[in-house]
């Protein structure tokens, strides 16, 4: 009888907080609304390209090593500022010594020589000049590169016209909803800005060593264009 009491105490005490705080139901979706996802895309011609050329070396020891890249990798320094490259347009972006071992079974690997590699990066907006730094670059000596690659300097460049188009496309798709469920597409009352992945710069990438001729021809380059993907999400009202 007393450990009821105590129980109906408890529960009287509850009670009160149980009325302060009410569980609330989850929002309901709005049944006269209608949620879409649009996008667009915009295909814009490149107008900066990059690339990377290297000289790589080796000799006995680090010092003939270094000294006979660091010859020529300021020959191809000095032609590709000759041709049209500025000193910000170009920017060391590697540098490695690795020593050279040889391996004989039952003994410690032993260095015979050192391998060194230095390259640079030439970033530049003048589309027309990629084939012709690269010409210049090679026949100055470069027996390395990583690739060659196109993009588009200005990030806000053709995002007006995207994102008109993926409004656009989420209309289109809101009003063939509406229509199927026997209604008729209002206003937008939300509009969101989405994020897309954007595509990847469409590289070119050239394989192997390049040995420096006495004559080397410019390289044919194709810049292509790239691809940019905006999206919206929006809200609007059926009637």
């Amino acid at each position: 009888m007393k450990a009821f009491r105590i129980l109906m105490i408890v529960l009287t005490m509850a009670l009160p907080v149980a009325a302060q705080n009410p569980v609330r139901p989850l929002p309901s979706a709005d049944p006269d609304t209608i949620s879409v996802t649009g996008m667009g895309r915009v295909n814009l011609v490149p107008d900066r390209f990059s690339f990377n050329v290297g000289v790589q070396t080796t000799a006995p020891t680090v010092e003939e090593a270094v000294n006979q890249n660091n010859a020529r990798i300021v020959a191809v320094i000095a032609a590709l500022k000759k041709s049209g490259a500025t000193s910000e347009e170009i920017q060391t972006s590697n540098f490695n010594i690795y020593p050279q071992q040889e391996y004989e079974q039952g003994k410690a690997p032993r260095v015979v020589g050192y391998q060194v590699s230095n390259s640079v990066t030439v970033t530049k907006k003048q589309i027309a000049d990629a084939g012709r730094l690269l010409q210049v670059a090679i026949a100055g000596g470069v027996n390395q590169t990583s690739g060659l690659t196109f993009s588009v300097s200005d990030p806000a460049r053709g995002r007006d016209q995207g994102l008109r188009s993926a409004f656009e496309d989420a209309r289109a798709k809101a009003a063939l909803l509406a229509q199927a469920a026997g209604r008729t597409l209002g206003q937008a009352v939300s509009i969101i800005e989405g994020s897309a992945p954007s595509m990847p710069p469409r590289p070119m990438r050239m394989v192997g060593s390049m040995m420096a001729k006495s004559e080397v021809s410019e390289v044919p380059v194709e810049s292509g264009s790239d691809e940019r993907l905006f999206t919206v999400s929006v809200i609007f009202t059926m009637r």
